[in-house]
């Protein structure tokens, strides 16, 4: 499952799945975001099923925001 983290992290550092396109900066960034995300998680008591499931979806927005933003770049 760690995986998943590190595909999100990407993701939302600006990473494209499409072309692999993004920067080391982002990376940290985007693991920086989802680092904090999960810490927060574990700290309000938040199940670990429910955490996959919130990170799952941080993911699909990610890569539905990177649809969008490439398809607008043209």
């Amino acid at each position: 499952l760690d995986e998943l983290y590190v595909i999100a992290a990407a993701v939302i550092g600006g990473t494209s799945l499409a072309g692999g396109v993004g920067t080391i900066v982002g990376a940290m960034l985007g693991a920086l975001v989802m680092q904090s995300l999960q810490s927060g998680m574990v700290l309000i008591g938040v199940d670990t099923p429910l955490q996959n499931i919130v990170v799952g979806i941080v993911l699909v927005l990610a890569v539905w925001l990177d649809g969008l933003y490439r398809k607008r770049l043209g």
